[in-house]
């Protein structure tokens, strides 16, 4: 099929993407989407943990790309990152092909009030959650998404660490590892882990 490993792992160069550690929106379990929120003291130990661990896997991090979502959160987190690696904290670039999904009109909610909002809504959600969208003129679905960040992927030409988010981890699933929707879209993305992607293999270390 289109999206399976074989279209996408050809030449990949190796990739570890972090995920931004946990917000306070993260905790209270709201959805963020694209709203720019900043790391709680949790989230930021998250990141110093993953910028240690990845400070032991890279041994010349020169050889590496370094990129981020350009949302708070994630810039922040590969600040710390590069600086447990002991690298210059401002030393990457942003994409914004790598910005999480948008949930539109459903961003800073919570399940329980989205449901009493738009009632039966997150019914319909479960149902296909790979490409439901949320109400809103800049909601996205997680088929969106992939359709976003297949050209990113298909662009990488050197090693690169990213800093990126759930969705984007969701989605790289699919992309190389052909993931079935429905457990693409629920995937568990860890945020105190590094995602190593390293010849059509998906691995937390």
């Amino acid at each position: 099929m289109a999206d399976g490993p074989g279209a996408h792992v050809a030449g990949l160069p190796l990739l570890y993407v972090v995920r931004h550690g946990q917000t306070g929106w993260n905790a209270e379990l709201r959805l963020q989407g694209q709203a720019d929120t900043d790391l709680s003291a949790l989230g930021r130990t998250q990141a110093a943990r993953n910028g240690r661990r990845l400070a032991e896997l890279v041994a010349d991090p020169g050889r590496f790309d370094f990129v981020a979502s350009p949302l708070r959160r994630t810039r922040e987190t590969m600040e710390i990152v590069r600086a447990a690696m002991g690298l210059r904290p401002q030393g990457y670039r942003t994409d914004p092909r790598l910005m999480e999904l948008s949930f539109g009109d459903w961003q800073g909610h919570t399940m329980p009030e989205i449901e009493a909002l738009y009632p039966g809504s997150t019914e319909r959600r479960m149902a296909a959650k790979w490409t439901f969208r949320p109400p809103g003129a800049k909601a996205e679905s997680y088929a969106m998404l992939l359709d976003r960040v297949r050209p990113w992927l298909a662009a990488l030409t050197q090693p690169t660490i990213c800093c990126a988010h759930g969705g984007i981890v969701r989605v790289l699933f699919r992309l190389i590892a052909n993931m079935p929707e429905a457990e693409a879209a629920d995937l568990d993305a860890l945020q105190d882990r590094v995602l190593r992607i390293e010849g059509g293999r998906l691995e937390w270390l």
